[in-house]
């Protein structure tokens, strides 16, 4: 067993019995109610777990989370595909202008 594999181990293990213990304290349902006018009989709610409701809003944070990384990462994404684009066109100009002239010295490879 590799050490990544067994800090990978070390580390999520415990937090798997956690999140299970968490979840198993907290399975009686509770009201999520979306209506701030009358909290005692909401015209928008519903009953579930706690914990179901919990990993539900960390799971909304991590979408959106991973959603705005995404878009904030357009840019750096935009150049490497000009940058691969303007390398692809510098080879195939590079290919071209040996075929003009093969006595040109063909440079050493990195």
């Amino acid at each position: 067993m590799g050490v990544r594999r067994l800090a990978s181990m070390l580390v999520f293990l415990p937090v798997a019995v956690l999140v299970l213990v968490f979840a198993v304290a907290n399975r009686r349902p509770v009201t999520l109610s979306l209506d701030p006018f009358n909290p005692d009989a909401p015209v928008i709610g519903f009953e579930a777990p706690l914990f179901l409701v919990l990993f539900a809003v960390l799971t909304l944070g991590v979408l959106i989370g991973g959603f705005s990384s995404w878009l904030r990462q357009g840019r750096h994404r935009k150049a490497a595909r000009e940058a691969r684009d303007q390398l692809s066109r510098a080879e195939t100009e590079l290919a071209r202008q040996r075929e003009l002239h093969p006595q040109l010295p063909t440079p050493p490879p990195f």
